[in-house]
């Protein structure tokens, strides 16, 4: 077994608890969705926030709606790069898979700009 990153972006509608939630739960399960994840082969996952949104954790989100109480988990603002996308939640979930396991990675709500 191996490990492999999927990468996943949302955009967030404002900087609120319940909209952070929201935005954190929709990609999440877009993602697992996506690469029929197993939350049991979750290595640990990085939540990267734009600096305009600090209302919540989402790895509170995913321990208490997902389930994910024993992966690591950490969150982290984003690089302020002018020009960048606001409002921008990024995601990066490490996987131990197969190694012919070909991650899909998942951008929602013009996020998808990011490709």
């Amino acid at each position: 077994m191996i490990t492999k990153g999927i990468r996943g972006a949302i955009t967030v509608n404002s900087n609120t608890d319940g909209e952070i939630k929201n935005a954190t739960l929709e990609l999440l399960s877009e993602m697992v969705r996506a690469n029929n994840i197993n939350k049991n082969l979750i290595s640990h996952v990085i939540f990267t926030l734009t600096e305009d949104l600090n209302a919540a954790f989402p790895a509170k989100f995913a321990r208490l709606d997902l389930g994910w109480k024993n992966v690591a988990m950490m969150c982290y603002h984003e690089l302020d790069v002018p020009q960048a996308l606001p409002m921008c939640l990024r995601v990066l979930i490490v996987l131990n898979c197969e190694k012919d396991f070909t991650p899909h990675f998942v951008y929602l709500k013009g996020a998808e700009k990011l490709r």
